[in-house]
Formats: C-alpha cells, structure tokens, sequence
C-alpha cells in the first residue's frame, strides 16, 4: 500500500480523501456528479493517470449500491427494452480504457476537462434533447458509443446516459433504475478495463480502495441532508465548480502541449 507514497505526497493522500468526501456527498444529496468531481478535482494536484485510477473503486462500490438497491430481479427488468445501449457503452469503456496509457499527457488531460465542462455547461443551460422513436436504433449507437468513449478514458458516462433518457422521455422512476444499471454495469467492466491497462495496478488499487470508506460515509451523510437542501440550487452551483474544474484541466492540457 505504501508504494503509493513515492508516487505522490501525503498531502496529495489527504486531500484525494477530502475531494472523495465532497464528491460523495454531491452524490448522495442529489444523485450525481460524483465522478466528474473526483476526476475534475484529483487530477488538478495529481497526475491525471492516478486521478483516474483512484476513482474507480470507490465510485463502484456507490454504483453497484444503486444497481442491486431494490434486487437483482428489479435491475433486471429495467434493462429491457435497453440492453442494446448498455451493450454498446459497456463494450465501448472496455476497448477505449486500453487508449489511457498511451494517450499523450495533454491529450489526456483534455479529454478529462472536455467532457465536464460541456456536460456541466449543457445541464446548467436545461438542454433537453428529444430523440424521435423511429431514431431510436441509430441513437442507441451513437451516444453508447460516445458515453463508452468517455467512460473508458474519463470514467465519466453517467451526464450523457441522463440526457439521452431524457431525450427518450423515459419516466423518472424507470430512469433511475436503468441508470442503476448501467452504472453498475460501468463501473465493473471500467474496473476490470483498468486492471488489464494496468492503470489499476499495485499501487494505486490500495489507494483507490482507500478511497471507499470516505466515500461511503460521505454519501450516507448526503443522504441524510438530501431533503433539506435546496437542490436546484445546490445542484447549479455544483455545476458551476465543475464547469470552472474542467476549464482548468483544459488549461493544463493547453500548457503541457
């Protein structure tokens, strides 16, 4: 476990732990943003490839909560009529998780900052997408093949999965559950993904598995305050940080051209 110490400082430690804390929190008060935190805040004191890899854990064990929530059976249900999506997303995390390490520092860094900062952008705005039903098939494609992108090098997919739902008017409660699914879903293959890329390896498996036990405590906290926030406003300024976090990656890739 210690291995991780002559890659980075324990100050860098305690703060990956804080970053957790906040991102859990976010998650549990309002449902979201979890990874797009941890990846947006890590990877602006850590290098990117650690940012990655330290989020990976904790945010499966919060993924694989929501999936099995109300039993195997009920996610289950939710995925049909679905399943082509979450076969594409899940085979296309799979494939782009193996780009990582070869990526170029700059490359990497935009590709974290990019997609948070547009998807931040887009939900602060309210951009809801409508898909026809006869489009249905060719979307399916599409966005998996865009949230896998994103998954599999940001480990970030659940902004697009939410606005394409929307986009197919799926009703809030079966939303919430297909999501479940995918995310779930997600996070296993992203974890098994990064193991064999080797982003996962036996230094930052400790430190990610480190990370879970601020996770889960944060997001019991969030839980807890869930009914006494103000969430449209919670939510927008999250989004506002998340906006400012990814610009600032963006910079760094910028720089480090």
């Amino acid at each position: 476990m210690f291995e991780i110490f002559t890659l980075i400082s324990s100050q860098d430690v305690v703060f990956a732990v804080l970053v957790t804390f906040i991102a859990s929190f976010v998650k549990g008060a309002i449902g979201f943003a979890m990874p797009m935190i941890m990846v947006s805040g890590m990877a602006s004191f850590l290098p990117a490839e650690i940012a990655l890899a330290a989020l990976i854990l904790p945010t499966l064990i919060a993924n694989l909560q929501q999936t099995l929530r109300e039993g195997p059976a009920e996610a289950l249900r939710a995925m049909r009529g679905y399943w082509r999506y979450v076969a594409i997303v899940l085979v296309t995390i799979a494939f782009s998780a193996q780009l990582v390490t070869a990526l170029p520092r700059w490359v990497f860094y935009i590709c974290l900052g990019g997609p948070v900062t547009a998807l931040a952008l887009l939900q602060l705005i309210g951009w809801r997408p409508h898909i026809a039903a006869q489009n249905r098939a060719r979307a399916d494609w599409a966005v998996g093949v865009t949230s896998g992108l994103m998954g599999g090098l940001s480990g970030v997919w659940g902004p697009t999965t939410v606005l394409y739902l929307t986009a197919l008017e799926v009703p809030k409660a079966l939303s919430v559950k297909i999501q479940g699914v995918i995310y779930g879903a997600g996070a296993v293959v992203l974890t098994l993904a990064h193991l064999r890329s080797g982003i996962l390896n036996s230094a930052t498996v400790p430190f990610s598995a480190l990370l879970i036990l601020p996770a889960v405590f944060a997001m019991w906290v969030g839980f807890q305050v869930q009914d006494r926030l103000d969430q449209a406003r919670f939510r927008r300024w999250t989004l506002v940080v998340l906006v400012i976090a990814g610009l600032n990656l963006i910079r760094r890739g910028v720089m480090a051209f």
